[in-house]
């Protein structure tokens, strides 16, 4: 990976070269008819509007058009016909602050520094709603937000759009307004290009009362232990993805009616995995591979599937190029624009991720510092405090509908179960996993002789990546207490 001292002399260079040879333009040009300077808008063509949908704790296997047999996904399933779907796009961390601050800053968590759950980032950094406002965008946050602090991330926060039902208060009882996105759309100024960040809760736990799915029909995955209790729970928390689904078909049907879709590029993605073993709060497929659908009439291909390795820290730059202009080179990410609209094929050839833990939901919980990386063969994670017993809002809390508690009861007279329980539990210094015949990361690898000398190739460039920002992979310290910062982190 490029420092961002190389970054800045290669973008020179390419700044040089570019008066004179257009074949030298840097390959993140935009798609109008010249490549403005760093930050200035596109001057040859009209500036699409950008909605950026968002899901809150969804596996990417758990929708249909990803491959689940269960999932009732119908507008996401849609959207992947209608546009681009990605298969090896991952999140910058598996836990909501960090990568939705890795979204919003295109850096990696350790570099903005709001690595520990509800941390709020370094002050100094330049942000999603500034970039873009410097484009001339309208930016507006719909939903949750849970970044901060929130001078950082001047957006316009669209309060309406977020419902709390009577039951309680705060994010894990609060609803997408779907009603008040639709009607920001319909009263907007159409001659100022919007840039929307659509924020659902779904499929967030509490996982709703049980529609439409029969548990006893469900394919359990089988990082899973098959209990009836965690057959119920998929059950529920399928039920808040097809919510999901139902509200991004909402927003669609809005954009429709009120926009210009020919003239909008529509992203669709997921912060993290599903709150359960093995996927959120762990560097496994489950907690980090996110969907990603990419919708834009006439310039992305559709019906095109690509296997390009993908950070969501390139979701910025990358908007930053379909804007018009030349993207930041002050950031991790890296424009993906030309992928994006089949002008390339391969990106990247291994992405990153970080997970410090969430120290602040009980004394002693989820405290995991761990870092991996990750090919389209291979997942390498390191796990830097392996003496301290792991425990998460899953084990504490028994999980959503208690279905913990029937695995540990399962443990007592079954070997798979037990084993479950204990790589949950106590994690291996080095975990290496074969993605393409172990997608669901069941045999590590890391005791293979035949797998050594590929264990130190990548155990050293995963470490030459914490230098590069900014840690000591010999002193990886544990999260401290998050500082909420003054801002709303329940949103």
């Amino acid at each position: 990976m490029m420092t961002r001292t190389t970054r800045r002399v290669a973008f020179a260079s390419l700044l040089a070269c570019a008066a004179g040879l257009a074949a030298c333009l840097a390959p993140e040009a935009s798609v109008a008819q010249h490549a403005p300077a760093a930050g200035e808008p596109a001057k040859a063509a009209k500036q699409p509007d950008i909605v950026l949908f968002i899901t809150d704790d969804l596996t990417r296997s758990d929708v249909g058009a990803y491959g689940s047999l269960d999932a009732k996904t119908p507008n996401i399933d849609r959207l992947a016909k209608e546009g681009t779907r990605f298969t090896n796009a991952f999140a910058a961390s598996p836990s909501c602050s960090p990568s939705r601050s890795s979204i919003f800053t295109g850096d990696y968590p350790m570099r903005h520094g709001g690595h520990a759950n509800h941390s709020p980032i370094r002050a100094d950094l330049s942000t999603l709603p500034e970039r873009l406002q410097k484009l001339g965008y309208r930016v507006v946050i719909a939903g949750k937000t849970h970044i901060g602090p929130r001078r950082s991330f001047p957006f316009e926060y669209f309060a309406a759009s977020v419902d709390r039902p009577p039951r309680g208060q705060g994010v894990l009882y609060s609803e997408l307004n779907v009603e008040a996105i639709d009607q920001l759309l319909a009263s907007r100024d159409r001659d100022k290009p919007l840039a929307l960040i659509v924020a659902t809760f779904a499929p967030h736990v509490p996982w709703a009362r049980l529609e439409g799915y029969d548990p006893a029909k469900l394919h359990v995955p089988p990082s899973q232990v098959d209990t009836p209790e965690t057959r119920d729970a998929r059950a529920r928390y399928l039920t808040r993805v097809t919510q999901a689904d139902t509200q991004l078909g909402a927003v669609r049907a809005s954009l429709a009616k009120h926009g210009d879709p020919s003239n909008t590029l529509l992203l669709f993605t997921a912060d993290q995995g599903a709150q359960f073993p093995f996927s959120k709060w762990t560097l496994y497929d489950a907690g980090i591979a996110a969907p990603l659908i990419a919708y834009w009439p006439g310039h992305v291909p559709a019906g095109r599937v690509n296997d390009a390795m993908i950070s969501l820290v390139d979701l910025l730059p990358t908007m930053q190029a379909a804007a018009g202009a030349t993207p930041s080179t002050d950031m991790d990410g890296r424009s993906f624009l030309d992928v994006l609209v089949g002008r390339k094929d391969s990106f990247h050839d291994a992405v990153f991720a970080a997970h410090s833990g969430v120290p602040e939901v009980r004394p002693g919980s989820n405290i995991a510092p761990m870092r991996a990386i990750r090919t389209k063969d291979y997942k390498l994670i390191v796990n830097y405090r392996t003496d301290i017993k792991y425990v998460s809002g899953v084990s504490n809390a028994g999980g959503e509908g208690g279905y913990w508690q029937s695995w540990v009861q399962r443990a007592q007279t079954d070997r798979d179960a037990a084993a479950k329980i204990q790589k949950f539990h106590y994690r291996q210094p080095v975990e290496l996993y074969d993605m393409r015949n172990d997608p669901y990361e069941l045999k590590n690898l890391a005791n293979d002789p035949s797998k050594a000398a590929l264990i130190a190739s990548m155990r050293k460039r995963l470490e030459a990546w914490m230098v590069q920002q900014g840690e000591d992979p010999k002193n990886v310290a544990l999260p401290s207490a998050a500082r909420r910062g003054g801002y709303p982190y329940a949103q």
